[in-house]
């Protein structure tokens, strides 16, 4: 079956089409988000049988970790374990916005979403769609790009359901994310850090921020 195709305002989204949405990470389904940058794939990142089914829709390998978005610095403290001062550092800079950090997982989250890693990859993006969503399901979400591994990442909806759209069973609809770079990934490890992908943050602002 096609995916359902549900428009929302990325400015003030519609509550009802939020819990709605909400029901279907509550029953372990995958659904196509938008964010900030580009379109994702959300889903309950503590249900096993979700985290399987997003590996499985993308055509992901299981060795790469699934990242995380959250609403509040508070809940990313949650999936991280002992978070380096940077961590906090850079969250407090560049939060909401487009910068993902890597750091090691809480004990709390599958083995599976860290792809055996222990390490994680956690973002709170500047969306109202995503920060209410969040808020409704009550828990952070898995927010990997919504694209089969391999192909071009997606800015609509209507390239989310052209790629994906028999293997979803919803996709929220805010239009064109006018995003064509995605986050940016720092990788935090006690005092050090290595930018894995430079993206909408430029690295001479992350250096600037930290030092």
């Amino acid at each position: 079956m096609p995916a359902e195709r549900l428009c929302i305002n990325p400015q003030s989204p519609d509550e009802e089409v939020l819990r709605y949405a909400a029901q279907f990470l509550t029953r372990g389904c995958v659904i196509g988000i938008p964010t900030d940058t580009l379109y994702g794939l959300g889903a309950d990142p503590f249900n096993l049988a979700a985290v399987e089914e997003i590996y499985r829709v993308k055509g992901r390998p299981e060795t790469r970790a699934l990242p995380l978005l959250v609403n509040s610095v508070e809940q990313a403290l949650l999936l991280a374990r002992d978070a380096p001062p940077t961590f906090l550092k850079l969250a407090q800079e560049f939060w909401p916005g487009a910068l993902t950090l890597a750091v090691t997982a809480s004990h709390r989250l599958p083995l599976k979403v860290t792809a055996n890693t222990g390490r994680i990859a956690v973002r709170w993006p500047r969306s109202a769609v995503v920060d209410r969503l969040i808020a409704e399901f009550e828990g952070p979400i898995t927010g990997t790009s919504a694209n089969i591994s391999g192909f071009p990442a997606c800015s609509s909806a209507e390239q989310v359901i052209k790629q994906l759209g028999d293997r979803l069973p919803l996709v929220l609809d805010a239009g064109e994310t006018g995003a064509s770079l995605p986050s940016t990934i720092v990788e935090l490890q006690d005092d050090s850090w290595r930018i894995i992908r430079e993206g909408a943050i430029p690295e001479a602002q992350i250096r600037r921020a930290l030092n």
